[in-house]
């Protein structure tokens, strides 16, 4: 089955871990990103249809570490071509303008504009 993406993602070659917000446990990592979702690569299937309270934990210039909370509910959840490994995809309820932030963060250091590398 064919479906057309609405919305760009852009994939991530290194990925940020991805917690629960309660418990402060990993889930997994991010594997993908956009403003209306994510993609989630864990060890374990996740719930479809659950909603999950989830943290980023984003590396800071001293050492320090931010802390982006937000909702999403789990839309879909199938086996990676890695064995033991899980895609699930979510939908955000809620988040900061900081996930915003971190989009565009991301979205700006894993672009590669070729009229810049010309120059």
């Amino acid at each position: 089955m064919f479906t057309d993406r609405r919305i760009e993602r852009h994939q991530l070659p290194c990925f940020l871990q991805v917690f629960n917000r309660h418990t402060d446990k990993p889930i997994g990592y991010l594997g993908n990103i956009s403003s209306d979702g994510l993609m989630l690569v864990s060890r374990l299937p996740m719930m479809v249809n659950a909603d999950f309270e989830l943290r980023l934990k984003i590396p800071g210039p001293e050492g320090d570490v931010h802390a982006i909370d937000f909702t999403a509910t789990c839309l879909w959840s199938r086996e990676d071509i890695n064995p033991q490994h899980y895609d699930s995809g979510f939908t955000l309820l809620q988040a900061p303008d900081e996930y915003g932030q971190l989009i565009a963060a991301l979205l700006q250091y894993f672009s590669f504009d070729p009229l810049q590398a010309s120059a």
